[in-house]
């Protein structure tokens, strides 16, 4: 793996985190509230629901960019990262995604390494 790949991956793993907490931390703050999350997606003015369709198109494409390009990577548990996208949250799920596609793409470079040199 080469040191740009393994900064990339821990960067990638790094964001992964701080979504999950980040997002987390006010999901928990609305059920301790007792809010309609949802309800408060839509109807909390009109910046909010721009935010909310701005990042369900984003999770839409990437949901998408995560299928194409887990398969042809040959990335195992596809499912799992799209799953959690609406159980965790998109700002976790997808820089996860991108950390293990780092770590598939080094893989299949050595394999191209090694199949080269033999």
């Amino acid at each position: 793996m080469t040191a740009e790949r393994k900064v990339l991956e821990a960067f990638y793993f790094a964001l992964s985190a701080v979504g999950l907490v980040g997002t987390w931390t006010w999901n928990l703050i609305s059920i301790a509230e007792n809010r309609n999350f949802v309800g408060d997606w839509v109807s909390s003015g009109p910046a909010v629901a721009s935010l909310s369709l701005d990042i369900l198109i984003a999770a839409i494409a990437a949901s998408i960019f995560m299928i194409v390009e887990g398969r042809r990577l040959r990335m195992r548990f596809l499912w799992a990262y799209v799953a959690l996208i609406p159980i965790a949250a998109f700002a976790f799920a997808f820089p996860l995604f991108l950390a293990v596609r780092e770590r598939a793409l080094t893989t299949l470079s050595n394999r191209l390494e090694k199949d080269t040199t033999q």
